[in-house]
């Protein structure tokens, strides 16, 4: 990243603004700009000035400028942009200035601590902040402890961490977005929450990625789950658009018995319940879900730890060069008696060398992160909108073969409540605000170009 400068201001001349010498060099700046908001201005270098830039009273209101602090100056053709102003687009905003965003009001406030040094100016909006006709938001930011509401332009970029599927479909949602990225060309990432049959279908035929894949198939009728367990030794039933574990189901035969044990959650309790045939299971177990929404998907023989299966989560980030990284990887140990990982299903974080010897964690390690890096690059290329960012569950099975679960744009942050990923968390902080700043020079330069 580029030198970090502090904003100051002055009462002299309306649009005078003091830089210092070594930012300008030798080209010609006419423009001050922030955010969406640009105006001409009177550039002056100065010898004395180090570390920051001084601009006027008058032209920090105009700018709508919040306070004075952090930021990252980049030039770009006769304009002088003051860094990125990054928006954080969500839904939830709760009346209090003490958790305007409720439960996940601590989460934001730890990523924006995290980035004060850098950059002061990252906010949290949601519609109801934006003022179309003076093209501004009211949005919250957290500083010196605390939560302030400030009016800003317009960002130059935006991280979509709405909280679900249902408010990302909301026609209302989708418009505002639409608006913002059609009319006013801000670039958003990351995408919409990944649908699993839409990404096994893109990855299916790429060579490099398509061996991660269990074989899966959309639920059509029972015969889907009868021909998967006539392959293989039981198979999982999961919703398309699920996350958290929620709603999934294995399902094992025993042919000797003639049985069909089945493993699932329900009311927050996990249970096993075996019945004599699939029909009865399905009315039983699906008795009130539509299955039309699921898929069928091989199971995997997980290794384990301590007798019960392990999964990993795996996450990739993109740095300032839109280039991307494993940021972490944690062994997720089952529950007892649970059907995933999940901690919410009493699964356990535990780091690879706690449950691996040291050429075995290695070696694990370095196949995780070569299947998450190869999955990024590729659903990259196929989808639409810009990626910053994706977590991954992963498995490994005795052979120590790799295999993809699923890949979420918006990874949760559960795994960071085990004190050895507290580093890793601050690195995908900081990356986070990398991407945005990669993010937000692509697309002013680009705009420059057109016109």
């Amino acid at each position: 990243m580029n030198d970090v400068v502090k904003i100051v201001t002055h009462r002299q001349s309306k649009d005078l603004v003091c830089v210092p010498e070594a930012l300008t060099s030798t080209r010609n700046i006419e423009y001050i700009a922030f955010g969406q908001k640009k105006y001409p201005c009177q550039l002056v270098t100065m010898n004395t000035l180090h570390d920051v830039i001084s601009i006027s009273e008058q032209l920090k209101e105009m700018l709508c400028i919040p306070f004075e602090g952090n930021i990252e100056p980049i030039i770009i053709g006769d304009t002088l942009q003051l860094g990125p102003l990054i928006g954080i687009f969500t839904a939830g905003f709760t009346e209090s200035l003490l958790r305007p965003i409720g439960d996940r009001s601590f989460m934001f406030a730890n990523l924006m601590a995290e980035n004060n040094s850098q950059n002061s100016f990252i906010f949290i909006f949601g519609m109801h902040g934006i003022d179309w006709e003076t093209e501004t938001i009211q949005g919250y930011f957290f500083t010196e402890k605390r939560w302030v509401k400030e009016v800003v332009p317009f960002p130059t970029v935006i991280y979509n961490r709405l909280p679900n599927r249902k408010i990302e479909e909301h026609k209302l949602i989708k418009k505002v977005r639409n608006r913002l990225e059609t009319e006013y060309k801000i670039p958003w990432f990351n995408p919409g929450f990944f649908n699993k049959w839409d990404l096994y279908v893109k990855l299916k035929n790429e060579i490099s990625v398509k061996h991660y894949l269990p074989v899966t198939e959309k639920f059509n009728n029972l015969d889907t789950i009868e021909q998967l367990l006539s392959q293989h030794q039981f198979v999982y039933i999961k919703p398309e658009n699920g996350s958290l574990g929620s709603k999934v189901i294995v399902i094992r035969y025993h042919r000797e018995e003639d049985i069909y044990y089945c493993r699932y959650r329900e009311d927050g309790v996990n249970k096993l319940q075996k019945f004599s045939s699939l029909n009865v299971l399905i009315n039983r177990v699906f008795r009130k879900t539509k299955l039309h929404d699921f898929i069928v998907q091989q199971g995997i023989s997980l290794i384990r730890y301590e007798h019960q299966p392990v999964d990993f989560r795996v996450h990739t980030n993109k740095d300032a060069q839109g280039k991307w990284h494993v940021t972490v990887i944690a062994a997720k140990v089952a529950g007892k008696g649970s059907t995933t990982t999940h901690l919410n299903n009493g699964g356990r974080v535990k780091t690879l060398d706690e449950i691996f010897e040291s050429d075995k964690a290695k070696r694990i390690h370095d196949k995780l992160s070569l299947a998450a890096l190869r999955i990024s690059e590729v659903l990259d290329k196929q989808l639409e909108g810009h990626i910053g960012e994706i977590g991954f569950d992963l498995g490994v099975d005795k052979n120590e073969t790799v295999w993809l679960f699923e890949a979420n744009s918006k990874p949760g942050r559960s795994i960071f409540t085990n004190p050895h990923f507290r580093e890793h968390d601050k690195t995908i902080k900081k990356l986070f605000l990398e991407y945005a700043t990669h993010l937000s020079k692509q697309s002013t330069k680009s705009k420059v170009t057109i016109k």
